[in-house]
């Protein structure tokens, strides 16, 4: 990610902090987390009116700084032109082609057309984990084991944010609360924190 989209994401999450949207982008951010075990097993596919470029490359970065393969997604394009490198040739026939320990990630602000969400109800049925970003679709949501949606005209989020926000927590390691110790010894501890901050590893 560069330094220009890291330092709006880290503007976005203060301004967004108690909302409730990095809670709900989070949640879609972890579950992309979860199903990129394998490289080329994140599918990513949009609407033939717009193709997921931005997040596409923003899942790349990620996948790159977070040191995880499998988060690199493989963009699924409508007409892919022949002479594209074999990376952006791919056509929804890769969507046939989708198994379980797979996951399809669907971004489209506006409906999904019939011609994919049936190829994405033949990705659940096969076992791949389906997840959507989507902005009111809520046929594509229901297909979904995930889903955000993004309402048109969201004062707060727009689409594009709502990207960059899923994307950032995609990369992000998960918390993982420190044990409590018990007792006199804990409490002291937590006592000690409380009155001169936590301490830093």
């Amino acid at each position: 990610m560069s330094r220009v989209d890291a330092e709006q994401v880290t503007m976005l999450r203060e301004v967004l902090s108690t909302t409730g949207w990095l809670e709900r982008t989070g949640e879609l951010g972890r579950a992309l987390r979860a199903g990129a075990r394998t490289p080329g097993g994140l599918l990513l596919v949009g609407t033939p009116a717009d193709e997921p470029w931005h997040m596409a490359a923003h899942l790349d970065d990620e996948s790159r700084l977070a040191g995880l393969p499998g988060l690199s997604p493989t963009l699924v394009r409508w007409s892919p032109p022949p002479d594209a490198p074999a990376h952006l040739r791919i056509g929804l026939d890769r969507l046939e082609g989708a198994r379980r320990g797979e996951t399809l990630l669907v971004v489209a602000e506006d409906d999904a057309p019939d011609p994919l969400l049936e190829r994405v109800d033949d990705a659940r049925r096969t076992g791949a984990v389906i997840l959507a970003l989507e902005g009111g679709d809520r046929e594509l949501r229901g297909l979904a084991h995930e889903a955000l949606t993004v309402p048109p005209g969201d004062p707060l989020v727009t689409f594009d944010g709502a990207q960059h926000l899923v994307s950032a927590a995609a990369g992000q390691e998960p918390f993982t609360p420190r044990r409590r110790e018990r007792g006199l010894r804990g409490r002291l501890a937590r006592l000690l924190e409380t009155v001169s901050g936590p301490v830093v590893d």
